[in-house]
């Protein structure tokens, strides 16, 4: 779902102000690409990814890992929300 200013509602959550907008928007980049992989597919995406984030100098802490994780799962489908699951035992594996 999209909000007025065409930005995903996730991102207006308000456990979210604290965290940089490009951030943020890195992150939707993630989801939006990420979309229609294949579970083989992730770990050369998620890999890719982790040398985008360091080039860009964009990382995360835990607790605003947890924010954004709790707030894109509050506007997901059941089938989104797996999948997140599954990107992240695959992040976790890394």
């Amino acid at each position: 779902m999209q909000t007025q200013n065409s930005a995903p509602s996730w991102m207006d959550d308000p456990s979210l102000k604290d965290i940089p907008r490009q951030k943020l928007d890195f992150l939707q980049k993630l989801v939006f690409e990420s979309k229609n992989l294949s579970q083989k597919e992730l770990l050369p995406f998620l890999m890719a990814l982790a040398q985008r984030s360091r080039d860009a100098q964009i990382s995360f802490s835990p607790d605003e890992m947890n924010a954004i994780i709790t707030a894109i799962k509050a506007v997901s489908t059941p089938d989104e929300i797996n999948k997140m699951n599954q990107l992240m035992k695959l992040m976790s594996k890394k």
